[in-house]
């Protein structure tokens, strides 16, 4: 886990939607945002602030906002960060718009925890017990943007949440299933992590994702033998791996033709059926190493966006001439820059060099040698 300060100068460097790179996507931090104009640049704040604690009201002008005992305050950021709080602490600022309270042992938030909130920006619960979440604890957080509550032992998702939501992390709880209307009224989400909870598909109930124009979901480290068929169609990131999914059915991408990018790494995928690839055209990135497939999966010369194909730690044990490139030209319109083969049963001197004709440059084609 960060410390309060690592926390807080990483929250102006990441950005939501992180550029597409090569490797998956891997939770670095908490607050992996920035303000978007509502504050400006944090570390020009923690810099131009001093430090307060626990500072006795009677050596302050009656219009300076007390900051909780234990905390540190810089303006309208509140730390109250490994400190073993068992509640969320009394009399926080009103014009707080960052309020950090990870790593404690708060157990409950209560319907009060939160009034007179009504300027917070993001909230940090992670790594606390939390287990029982009032049904108005959210009621007050008006303009609530970022919500972390990851490494929690909820068991649902917390009812009501604000209607101004942008990014929910709630991943590393107990959440096994996710009821129909579960983030109804939630119309400005774009982001939600929930990964590492045991939740298997048919814990999400039809309709549990309605209304939401999601671009980025993340359901790895669960119990899904299978791609989900009802989430939301506007996703341009999902991210599977570390499931037990065999198999990629004609009919399990039909609804997600948005893809950018799509993580099924460390599955046991053995088949992907002809022609399922067809329905995500703009796909940019396609993750499926540490499977257990046995040919280069059929369709990828058709995919004119493919520019990233992990394969590797397969049983892959043949690849074609035609298995990546289409034979016209003009059809691709962008070439590869990353083909991962490494750790499959095949040589690579029995792979014609023309197989990689719609590869930027030879470097981009990762190898190796096979190893039992």
């Amino acid at each position: 886990m960060f410390s309060g300060r690592s926390l807080l100068l990483l929250l102006h460097i990441c950005t939501l939607m992180a550029s597409s790179l090569a490797l998956p996507f891997e939770q670095k931090g908490f607050w992996d945002f920035s303000m978007d104009g509502d504050g400006g640049d944090l570390t020009t704040i923690m810099m131009r602030d001093e430090e307060g604690s626990g500072i006795d009201g009677e050596d302050l002008p009656p219009d300076v906002p007390l900051c909780p005992f234990g905390c540190q305050c810089q303006l309208n950021v509140i730390q109250c960060s490994d400190l073993s709080l068992t509640a969320v602490p009394k009399e926080i600022p009103r014009d707080t718009k960052l309020l950090d309270l990870q790593n404690n042992r708060i157990t409950e938030l209560k319907e009060n925890d939160f009034k007179g909130l009504a300027n917070l920006y993001a909230l940090s619960l992670v790594n606390n017990m939390i287990s029982k979440v009032h049904p108005r604890s959210f009621t007050p957080l008006l303009r609530l943007k970022k919500l972390y509550f990851s490494h929690n032992l909820l068991t649902v998702v917390p009812q009501n949440l604000p209607p101004s939501l942008v990014e929910l992390r709630i991943h590393d709880n107990r959440i096994k299933k996710v009821e129909k209307g579960t983030f109804s009224g939630l119309g400005s989400m774009n982001c939600i992590e929930m990964g590492g909870n045991p939740i298997q598909n048919s814990g999400f109930e039809p309709g549990a994702f309605k209304g939401l124009t999601l671009n980025y979901l993340r359901v790895s480290e669960a119990k899904l033998t299978g791609i989900p068929k009802d989430l939301p169609e506007s996703l341009h990131e999902l991210h599977l791996d570390n499931n037990q999914i065999q198999a990629i059915e004609l009919e399990d991408m039909k609804r997600y033709k948005h893809l950018y990018r799509l993580g099924l790494g460390y599955n046991h995928i053995r088949m992907i059926e002809n022609g399922s690839l067809s329905y995500v055209p703009n796909l940019r990135e396609l993750h499926l190493e540490n499977n257990r497939l046995s040919k280069v999966p059929k369709g990828l010369p058709e995919m004119k966006y493919l520019q990233v194909v992990y394969l590797h730690s397969n049983n892959i044990s043949q690849v074609d001439i035609d298995d990546f490139c289409p034979r016209g030209f003009g059809i691709k319109r962008s070439f590869y820059n990353g083909i991962s083969l490494y750790g499959n049963p095949v040589n690579y001197w029995e792979v014609q060099p023309a197989t990689f004709r719609c590869v930027s440059d030879r470097l981009a084609i990762q190898f190796g040698n096979y190893r039992k």
